[in-house]
């Protein structure tokens, strides 16, 4: 089976109940998503498949076959981070780190989710929306933080969102598709 993960492909034959986690972590040495609780309630294996952040310890690999994955490792380079990357350095937005790849991914995922406008169940306003720490919080409420590092978080991912303009872009968004 090929899998197209980073921007690379990989070459695999996986049993057909290995989950995409284990497929890179075991398989593919890509070892940077870590498996938390593998009931898909920690988000600490949060990878973007096609762009969404999913749970890989609940998805079969075989599903991914065609899809673009993206893990931890191909956000960044420890030579050029992502900016949320960064901003967790700064922030100190981790402190065992354990989370911390599920963190980024995450976020990268959701702050995609809030460029295309789309709501979460704290959004008031559906045509004027909001990004403010409560709206932060709930839509990164699947990814836990046993070191509780959530303001934090919510800071590098408040700084990464203001610097790129996510909510200006949201809010253009809405009315080109006159919502």
């Amino acid at each position: 089976m090929n899998f197209t993960i980073n921007g690379q492909s990989f070459e695999a034959e996986p049993d057909i109940r290995t989950s995409l986690l284990d497929l890179c972590r075991e398989h593919l040495g890509l070892t940077g998503s870590k498996k938390g609780c593998d009931h898909g309630q920690c988000g600490a294996c949060t990878m973007l498949v096609n762009g969404r952040r999913i749970n890989s310890c609940l998805s079969l690999a075989v599903m991914h076959q065609d899809d673009e994955i993206v893990t931890i490792e191909g956000l960044g380079t420890p030579d050029d981070l992502h900016p949320l990357q960064s901003a967790f350095v700064r922030h100190d937005g981790y402190q065992c780190g354990y989370c911390t790849p599920g963190q980024i991914c995450s976020a990268a995922g959701m702050l995609d989710e809030v460029r295309k406008g789309w709501a979460s169940h704290v959004s008031g306003d559906l045509d004027k929306p909001k990004f403010d720490d409560e709206e932060i919080s709930e839509r990164m409420s699947g990814n836990l933080c046993r070191c509780a590092a959530y303001p934090n978080i919510v800071d590098a991912i408040r700084e990464v969102a203001e610097a790129e303009g996510v909510v200006d872009i949201a809010l253009r968004h809405k009315a080109e598709v006159g919502a």
